[in-house]
């Protein structure tokens, strides 16, 4: 068992959110769903966290400095995708090596039994990166997880690029990444911005692993509220009833 660290993407604006915090910075039941995603993180015996902010990185900056624990934190000044987040946390992840859970800051139910369990899965197949997925009855505008004939990730397609076929894939990306990050720093610099927005996005770092002939495998959660996250206010109070009526 590698040394463990984790990578919390918390930069998000969240224009539609109606409020003027940072995205992961609205809560569930009263709390930040930030803190879901670091308690999880913790929950799962991992202490090296890394959190990148973005939007008002004062608001979420105090906030860290208010936990009972150590929490770092970098700055992604320019919001510029995913990939781009990662890199702005290069010198963390030099610095602790081992393996690297990369999470969404505003998925509050990506919890810890999912978090632990995929890290299992991730060092046992002895893998480079592995995506964490879930079974969607309702797959729409989630990036579908397109596996090869032997289980391991083949594709992540996203909905807007997807045939048919591959529309018809209930497996999605959760966003929340294991990889071993000595693999990962190899090739995040890789990370091109070829695309209509600009931007670097974090799962190209999957298929340059591939193409360096690196193992990547999908493990999928047993809760499909892992990809869960509140784009808007309803999507919010969604979140705050799922959350109540788990405590029930």
């Amino acid at each position: 068992m590698s040394q463990k660290c984790a990578v919390i993407l918390a930069g998000g604006e969240g224009k539609r959110m109606k409020s003027d915090l940072p995205k992961p910075m609205n809560e569930v039941l009263g709390k930040p769903m930030l803190r879901w995603v670091i308690d999880a993180v913790k929950g799962a015996g991992i202490d090296d966290i890394c959190v990148v902010t973005g939007f008002k990185t004062e608001v979420t900056e105090a906030y860290l400095h208010t936990l009972p624990f150590a929490v770092s934190h970098v700055l992604q000044s320019e919001r510029l995708g995913t990939g781009h987040a990662v890199m702005m946390a290069k010198d963390f992840l030099k610095e602790k090596g081992g393996d690297v859970v990369i999470l969404c800051g505003d998925a509050p139910f990506m919890d810890t039994k999912t978090i632990a369990d995929a890290y299992r899965d991730h060092d046992e197949n002895g893998a480079s990166a592995t995506v964490i997925s879930a079974m969607l009855d309702d797959p729409t505008g989630y990036g579908r997880i397109v596996r090869n004939p032997d289980g391991t990730l083949n594709s992540i397609v996203e909905q807007k690029e997807a045939d048919a076929e591959t529309l018809a894939i209930r497996e999605v990306n959760s966003g929340g990444y294991w990889f071993d990050t000595a693999d990962l720093l190899g090739v995040l610099d890789d990370i091109k911005a070829n695309n209509s927005a600009k931007e670097y996005y974090l799962p190209d770092a999957l298929y340059l692993l591939l193409e360096n002939g690196k193992k990547v495998g999908a493990f999928t959660a047993e809760s499909a509220d892992t990809v869960l996250g509140a784009n808007d206010p309803q999507q919010l109070k969604e979140l705050n009833e799922i959350a109540k009526a788990k405590q029930q």
